[in-house]
């Protein structure tokens, strides 16, 4: 299956920042099973993201008072990842070409910026086309997410506008999988428990 990945970085290749990892079948434990991550930041001293797909019970204004009403739904805090659990990012994505014109928001890629939380939100808000607010994130050492996509761990993908700040977010692993190419679209289907196929 790891084949089926493509664009792990090595010396004559691009690094991933706005690419989606989608966790394999091969991947178990609580946490990144059946994951979606969108990668925001990649380079040679490693690489962070946040997975799209696990939201919380959470209410955003309990963490973060007065952004409720400006995130898009499902308006609740989303697990980001396991580090830095106790901190807050908020990823939006903004109209426009001109990348840092809008107020309080840090351009990444494309549409896709994260948003000083610290900013008030009345004032922010009118900018965003989404917003959705992650507590922790995933992150990789230097070296360390590579070694994973050739293990196996991960396909890489690319990201559609949409992914970020789908109203279906328990659906988008098997959604991500299913419009790709080839082979990888038929995983999207791959049971949950193996064992009882």
């Amino acid at each position: 299956m790891a084949a089926e990945a493509s664009g792990s970085p090595g010396p004559q290749t691009a690094y991933l920042a706005g690419k989606l990892l989608v966790a394999t079948p091969q991947v178990v434990g609580d946490f990144f099973r059946r994951s979606v991550v969108l990668l925001l930041h990649h380079d040679g001293s490693g690489a962070q993201g946040v997975v799209l797909n696990d939201p919380l019970e959470a209410d955003v204004d309990a963490v973060l008072p007065g952004w409720q009403a400006v995130t898009t739904a499902p308006q609740t805090l989303f697990r980001g990842g396991p580090v830095g659990t106790d901190s807050a990012i908020g990823v939006v994505t903004v109209p426009g070409d001109t990348p840092d014109q809008t107020m309080g928001v840090h351009r990444l890629f494309g549409h896709i910026g994260v948003v000083d939380l610290d900013a008030p939100p009345p004032l922010v808000a009118p900018e965003l086309a989404g917003l959705r607010i992650f507590a922790g994130y995933a992150g990789w050492s230097a070296r360390q997410l590579e070694g994973e996509i050739r293990r196996g761990d991960w396909y890489v993908v690319d990201a559609e506008p949409r992914d970020a700040f789908t109203d279906a977010p328990q659906g988008l692993w098997s959604a991500v999988l299913r419009r790709q190419r080839g082979n990888l679209a038929f995983v999207a289907s791959y049971p949950d428990d193996p064992s009882m196929n």
